[in-house]
């Protein structure tokens, strides 16, 4: 059985994280497409220095990370695991 996971795409800006969450969404086949969330950068007061993530849910484990590393990288962005 394999283990669920949370795969975390950490993007530049909001256009970027919108159509990363369209993508992944047709890409994956995703039932729902994933809401950007926008994170400060740990110390950064200034608005100009958040990030824009894309947390998509893989409660099964079975998204290929593959798909997920190349269509962060197409943005400028990158792919994390929690």
């Amino acid at each position: 059985m394999t283990e669920a996971r949370r795969h975390i795409l950490v993007l530049p800006d909001r256009d970027a994280a919108d159509e990363v969450a369209e993508e992944a969404t047709d890409r994956l086949g995703l039932p729902e497409a994933p809401r950007p969330i926008r994170e400060a950068l740990a110390g950064e007061d200034d608005a100009e220095d958040a990030q824009w993530l894309v947390v998509v849910e893989d409660p099964a484990g079975t998204y290929d990370t593959a798909v997920l590393e190349a269509l962060v990288e197409e943005h400028d962005g990158w792919l994390e695991r929690d």
